[in-house]
């Protein structure tokens, strides 16, 4: 067998080149790509996370955007300010859908309008960017599914780590045997601050003059208006999904598409609301617990209550090492296997320790007579200025012009959604709950 190390060291060189030629990958095609060419966006949902995808997607050759929808006129007023006067917005993104100009949209609703406006895009003839979580609740998995099926319209989930240079090469090193046979994974994801619990701004000028209330209550439960359900809305269950929704979602997404599994088959979680008693339902502590038919478990937390900074990473257990994704970087601790069982003589008499270590060394002679070999450690971190975000809409924008799949299908965002939502079914339910990775159905 080749030297391993050799090895990681080999392909670790071939990532990170190749990782820094995807940076910018269609700047060379831009300058040939005629005006004809160009991909039309509209943008449906223009809130924190819509503004930030629509910054991202545009820094892609060859992409316009010609309209927006969002229930809020001060947003529909900034989307102007941002990125042209000629922008056309409305409250109803219907609108945009029967427009001939739009090719494609980007959905950044709340969770609870995921469903309706990509399955109303793709009988459109519109390709669609879902951001995750791609459902709210389970129903609308098969039936986003089943739209994209019986269509010719490209759709992609909008969880950026499947596209990263270094979930990629975290993917490559687990399958080379890097950390010898995978048996846990451990990811977290924590916050501590005011917004990052969702208490997002409300505008001085929210009223149901400037917001379409019953546009954004869509298919939830009808109350009166709220401008904090209207513009924290992920602290509801009736429009949000929890920390289950919006981060553990993404570290599904990674572990799915590192390790190549589609789920798990039982999930058990815990948590509540310890800290932000603002009137919200959703926990703001999540621990989740699940078992994979592969042979590995995985264990979740959130917790917006952590006395440090954000932390957001990955702890990979093997029979061999540990793997850890930090940021942009990617380690492998590499422990040597121990070449002799050990022993527990202490408690024996003296004559019979001497006698029980002379028979031992015997047989497992000292190989470090300094001690225990030191550790085999190797990190491979993306280039500078590296973002997945822009990858990942790249890699759409690859396949609404080229037809080709996408790199996030809805049946991996469903299965990472799916499966993420188990711990608010386990919570609520106060008991273990069973899925089916493959039919992606609740056993």
């Amino acid at each position: 067998m080749p030297n391993r190390r050799i090895f990681l060291k080999s392909a670790a060189t071939t990532a990170l080149a190749a990782a820094t030629t995807r940076l910018h990958p269609l700047l060379a095609e831009s300058k040939k790509r005629s005006p004809n060419d160009m991909i039309q966006l509209a943008l449906i949902g223009a809130g924190i996370q819509g503004q930030g995808d629509t910054n991202f997607a545009l820094q892609v050759p060859g992409v316009k955007l010609v309209a927006v929808a969002d229930c809020y006129d001060g947003r529909l007023a900034h989307a102007k300010e941002l990125w042209g006067s000629d922008l056309f917005t409305t409250r109803d993104y219907n609108e945009i859908l029967k427009r001939s100009d739009v090719d494609a949209v980007l959905i950044a609703t709340p969770d609870h309008w995921h469903r309706q406006a990509a399955v109303d895009s793709i009988k459109a003839g519109k390709d669609v960017y879902l951001e995750k979580p791609m459902i709210h609740i389970y129903p609308d998995g098969p039936e986003i599914i089943n739209a994209v099926k019986n269509s010719k319209q490209i759709l992609q989930v909008g969880s950026q780590r499947v596209s990263s240079v270094v979930y990629a090469k975290a993917k490559e090193l687990l399958a080379a045997g890097a950390i010898g046979k995978l048996n846990m994974v451990t990811a977290r994801w924590d916050r501590n601050s005011s917004i990052g619990a969702w208490n997002y701004s409300v505008p001085l000028d929210a009223s149901t003059e400037t917001c379409d209330w019953p546009r954004f209550e869509g298919s939830a439960p009808k109350m009166a208006w709220n401008p904090e359900r209207f513009f924290q809305w992920r602290k509801w269950a009736d429009y949000g999904s929890g920390v289950a929704g919006d981060l553990f979602v993404h570290l599904f997404s990674g572990t799915h598409f590192i390790t190549g599994a589609h789920g798990p088959t039982r999930a058990m979680a815990t948590g509540g609301i310890r800290y932000w008693n603002d009137g919200r339902d959703a926990k703001d502590v999540l621990l989740a617990l699940f078992d994979y038919p592969e042979g590995f478990n995985l264990s979740l937390h959130v917790n917006f209550v952590d006395g440090g900074e954000e932390s957001e990473g990955f702890l990979f257990t093997g029979s061999e090492g540990l793997m850890e994704i930090s940021g942009r970087t990617v380690t492998v601790t590499r422990t040597p296997i121990a070449s002799e069982p050990g022993y527990t003589v202490s408690t024996f008499a003296e004559a019979q320790q001497k006698a029980y270590l002379e028979k031992y060394r015997e047989k497992y002679p000292v190989k470090h007579p300094e001690g225990t070999p030191p550790r085999d450690v190797e990190a491979y971190t993306a280039p500078p200025g590296y973002v997945d975000s822009y990858d990942h809409f790249h890699n759409f924008f690859n396949s609404v012009r080229s037809r080709k799949p996408v790199v996030e299908d809805a049946t991996f965002g469903f299965r990472a959604a799916g499966a993420a939502l188990l711990s608010n079914l386990s919570v609520e339910k106060d008991s273990i709950v069973h899925w089916n990775p493959e039919t992606m159905t609740i056993v």
